[in-house]
C-alpha cells in the first residue's frame, strides 16, 4: 500500500491517479524501473540517508515536483 503525503496540493483526481500508478511499487528496484520506463526517463535525483537502515529516494515527477520514497 502506498502512503502518499501530498505537500503540493494536487487536485483529488490527480492524486488518486498518482496513488494508483505508484501502488505496485514495493521495492526500490520497482521505483527505478518505473522511473526509467518514462520518456524522458526519471532517474533518481538524490538519496538522503536517514540512518543505517532508512534512505529517502528522490525522483523528479512533474515540472518542479518531486516524489520522495522512504526505503528501508
Amino acid at each position: 500500500m502506498v502512503l502518499l503525503t501530498d505537500h503540493s496540493g494536487l487536485p483529488p483526481a490527480q492524486r488518486a491517479a498518482l496513488e494508483r500508478e505508484l501502488a505496485p511499487l514495493t521495492l526500490l528496484q520497482d521505483v527505478v524501473r518505473w522511473g526509467f520506463a518514462h520518456r524522458p526517463p526519471r532517474d533518481v535525483a538524490a538519496v538522503v540517508v536517514q540512518d543505517e537502515f532508512t534512505h529517502d529516494v528522490v525522483v523528479p515527477w512533474e515540472g518542479e515536483r518531486y516524489l520522495v520514497f522512504d526505503t528501508t
